[in-house]
């Protein structure tokens, strides 16, 4: 491979990291500040703030004595409370006085401790919410009825007599109220590629023509996938697959499934260039509505209607409660995805690891700001979640010690903590190595 053939793979491979590196800080950041200032409220004070490992690059010192640093390695960060033996705060320095005791971890009340361990992941979700309703409020929603704004970039031959300000009421003779309503047409109006449009323009209402409404472009592409990997885009359409033309989404859905992992040979249109694309559908584990997995031939596209819809501003209240509703069901899926992984029913495939995850962060980069953002809502709620399990080392081992003194009126022995933070520290390790082996050899 010469120079010039390398630089684009250097340059990707670039991007991927920062991009990576981008969205760990951020989570990190945000996670360990939710430790910083609770435990502040709670009257424990922090000497050390620190964003990334190793060798400080930059460092200050702040009016209450905490220093404020960024090291060299960008993989995580910490908070040292006062009197801690190491960053994740285990044992003590004993070099505190009586009468400071209170202000350090291992000295404060078992209250402030446990609101001050739990506010990391606290915090995390919190992060979530705001990007998830954040990105509601700045998407909004379609307008009810369902009204016509602009063409997406579509070829020439998908030709459109609808024009801005239509509003939609049937779709060849079937209703439909709203853009949701558009997918359960799938199973009414017949696959061709003009349909008929009834629709109301300046208070008269008539019929137009129109494109196939759901056709096979491309609105998102799932990271790591058949057509990530085959470098498809947002707004990219098929035209063709194995030379046969397509113009509805569902035709590429039956033609993926059909082919059981078969390579699929595409001709995508791309801002007017046509482009061939040869894709292998892989088998996917998808969550279900009602609970559970199935398995499918997927090439990692979604598709949707062929016309930009009128939208409107959602409110700050309703945005966050959407946003709650999509960190709950992040969670939910998360850990009916961990569950169906440990009995065997779903492929450990669904597991990512660092090498994953920073694939996904630079994918999701590439798609552009508003994805990557969701993104790291979408991590920040998994990094809550897993801090929350019940391993030492993590923040819910912790609060596991806290819940066994709170019962039995006394702290776990300085022993028995090292011996289950070992533990906990080598099933960490394991599983990073797993997920790492996972993400480069057993699942690349």
């Amino acid at each position: 491979m010469d120079l010039m053939q390398f630089l684009p793979q250097f340059g990707n491979f670039a991007f991927m990291i920062v991009a990576f590196v981008v969205a760990l800080s951020v989570i990190v950041a945000i996670h360990e500040y939710g430790h910083y200032i609770v435990g502040r409220w709670c009257g424990i004070h922090a000497e050390v703030f620190s964003l990334g490992f190793g060798p400080v690059l930059y460092s200050r010192t702040d009016k209450r004595g905490t220093q404020w640093q960024i090291a060299a390695l960008p993989l995580g960060g910490y908070v040292r409370f006062m009197g801690d033996a190491n960053a994740a705060s285990v044992g003590s320095d004993g070099q505190v006085a009586p009468s400071e005791m209170r202000r350090t971890m291992l000295g404060a009340p078992l209250w402030a401790r446990t609101l001050t361990v739990a506010a990391g992941p606290a915090f995390n979700f919190i992060l979530a919410i705001a990007i998830f309703a954040g990105s509601i409020m700045y998407q909004g929603r379609s307008v009810t009825p369902l009204t016509f704004d602009d063409l997406r970039p579509l070829p020439a031959s998908y030709q459109s007599d609808l024009r801005s300000g239509d509003v939609l009421i049937a779709v060849e003779g079937q209703r439909f109220d709203d853009v949701t309503a558009t997918t359960s047409l799938t199973d009414r109006v017949p696959v061709q590629e003009t349909l008929t449009y009834t629709i109301e323009r300046d208070g008269r209402v008539m019929d137009v023509e129109g494109p196939y409404y759901f056709p096979p472009a491309v609105l998102s592409v799932t990271p790591r996938s058949a057509a990530d990997d085959a470098d498809i885009k947002i707004n990219d359409v098929i035209t063709t697959i194995n030379g046969e033309p397509v113009f509805a989404f569902s035709q590429v859905q039956d033609i993926v499934l059909a082919a059981d992992g078969a390579p699929l040979d595409f001709t995508v249109w791309r801002d007017g260039e046509t482009l061939t694309k040869t894709i292998a559908p892989r088998r996917v584990d998808l969550p279900l509505p009602e609970g559970g997995f199935e398995t499918r031939w997927l090439i990692g596209i979604s598709g949707t209607i062929f016309f930009e819809e009128l939208r409107e501003g959602v409110g700050l209240f309703e945005s966050v409660s959407l946003g709650a509703q999509g960190l709950w069901n992040t969670l939910t899926t998360s850990l009916s995805a961990l569950q169906h992984i440990i009995v065997g029913q779903i492929s450990t495939c669904n597991l990512s690891g660092p090498v994953g995850i920073a694939e996904t962060s630079g994918s999701m980069a590439e798609q552009g700001a508003q994805s990557f953002i969701w993104f790291i809502g979408a991590l920040s709620a998994a990094v809550g979640l897993i801090n929350l399990f019940p391993i030492p080392v993590l923040d819910g081992g912790h609060l596991v010690f806290y819940a066994y003194e709170a019962v039995t009126r006394r702290k776990p022995s300085d022993r028995a903590v090292q011996v289950f933070m070992f533990m906990g520290l080598a099933l960490i390790l394991s599983m990073m190595t797993f997920t790492i082996l996972n993400d480069t050899i057993l699942c690349p």
